[in-house]
């Protein structure tokens, strides 16, 4: 009887104890970026405490690892990045999460698997990766009246469900309110709500996450270079993603480059440069001569069959509706003509804000045609109205809620990419397809 009794009692605290530390899981876990040995996790917790990630090889349970503990701290809203840096390439991992050494209990699975070396070796891994921008979570007290702006997150299922192995971000990831972008505080707040948001969380935890920005996580509606408070929300994005760098030449930005095995991405920052579009007296800029710059020799270097330039601002389409770099002309000119005189292949752009999804196909004389994927919204409110591009494939319009899905399969030299626009519903809205041989000069 004192036996039963004992064990009831162990039982009892266990599970307190259980629920204790799962009360100390704010958000995440989130996976970074994953190299062929070494994956980042992020995570954030509720309060001070310390936090580990302990990881295994899926098919060999016996041998466990463990990353660092790190401390999380109020001044970094608890957040915290944990490097898994005894991995091998091309193998599947299992993980779990320790807050104050208790280990957390979910109700889904906690996986990653690292890249593969395949190079000198074996044809290129066929690769999945799902794309989107415009993420915004309603926050009644702080959101205009009216109707919602956000809603039908159950979209972020869908996207989980699919199976991507990592996921780009492409800017408006978190919207900041007018109560928000002022304070180091209250950015933090809202960084803290939308990552929280419980339909996200699958999707955090098994699938590798890249960003970059646009103006709602970087200020105001619309925000440029002279947003005063920007050296803040650079900070406080470097806290929130785990990307594999931020900033290039020596700049701050959050600009940063990574392969996903024979495909090259460049995440350029489209606000940190950015001119005021009431300027008259100064050189008209979105990206600025050092991106531009360090973007074309990164793409001359590149041997990827397609490579992925993506801006949080609509590239291509050559009509200066709306926010476009259209309404930028020459530095649009000069990095179109650069790819053209530089005849580089396989250049394609993903870009987002505009809250429709469509592909702009842009004829160049003498070469390839330029593709532009853009994606938007996930969960903001579609666009009521539709800008001007003459370049458009018209069945490729979406004016609703949905996210991109790339599938690159083939053997090397002969790889083909199919890109798939997904309605809210999970339904396929739109597919195209295009072989790398299609994306190279002309002869």
């Amino acid at each position: 009887m004192r036996y039963k009794i004992l064990l009831t009692v162990i039982v009892f605290v266990t599970i307190i104890n259980t629920k204790a530390q799962n009360s100390l899981l704010q958000s995440g876990p989130m996976l970074g970026y994953s190299t062929m040995r070494e994956v980042s996790i992020w995570i954030q917790t509720t309060a001070p405490a310390s936090v580990r990630i302990e990881y295994w090889d899926k098919f060999n349970h016996a041998i466990k690892y463990s990353t660092d503990v790190v401390n999380t701290k109020k001044v970094d809203a608890f957040t915290a990045k944990l490097i898994a840096d005894q991995l091998e390439p091309g193998k599947e991992y299992n993980y779990s999460v320790y807050i104050n050494d208790h280990l957390l209990e979910f109700g889904y699975p906690t996986k990653f698997k690292t890249q593969e070396l395949w190079q000198w070796r074996k044809n290129p891994p066929g690769i999945k990766f799902a794309f989107a921008s415009c993420l915004y979570i309603n926050e009644d007290e702080y959101d205009r009246p009216g109707k919602p702006y956000g809603g039908e997150y159950e979209i972020l299922e869908h996207v989980y469900s699919g199976k991507p192995e990592f996921m780009i971000w492409m800017g408006d990831n978190v919207y900041l309110r007018e109560a928000d972008w002022s304070a180091r505080s209250s950015i933090l707040k809202r960084y803290t709500h939308t990552r929280s948001t419980d339909e996200l969380q699958k999707l955090l935890a098994n699938t590798h996450h890249y960003a970059t920005w646009d103006d709602h996580d970087f200020g105001p509606n619309n925000s440029d270079r002279s947003f005063w408070n920007k050296a803040t929300t650079l900070e406080v994005f470097k806290l929130f993603w785990a990307n594999p760098s931020f900033g290039v030449m020596g700049k701050p930005g959050v600009t940063t480059q990574f392969q996903w095995g024979d495909l090259d991405f460049f995440l350029m920052d489209d606000r940190y440069y950015r001119s005021p579009e009431n300027r008259e007296s100064t050189e008209r800029e979105i990206l600025g001569v050092h991106q531009v710059d360090w973007l074309m020799d990164a793409l001359t270097s590149s041997f990827a069959p397609f490579k992925f330039v993506v801006i949080g601002t609509q590239f291509l389409n050559p009509d200066p509706g709306g926010e476009n770099h259209s309404a930028y002309p020459s530095e649009r000119k000069r990095i179109i003509d650069l790819i053209t005189t530089e005849k580089i292949p396989g250049v394609i752009f993903l870009t987002g804000d505009v809250h429709r999804s469509e592909v702009t196909k842009l004829e160049r004389q003498g070469t390839y045609p330029l593709y532009e994927f853009t994606i938007s919204p996930l969960t903001a409110g579609p666009s009521s109205r539709v800008y001007p591009n003459s370049a458009r494939i018209e069945e490729s319009l979406l004016p609703d809620r949905n996210f991109g899905f790339i599938e690159v399969t083939g053997e090397r030299k002969n790889r083909k990419l199919t890109m798939s626009i997904i309605k809210k519903s999970g339904e396929v809205h739109y597919t195209i397809s295009l072989h790398e041989n299609e994306l190279r000069q002309k002869e």
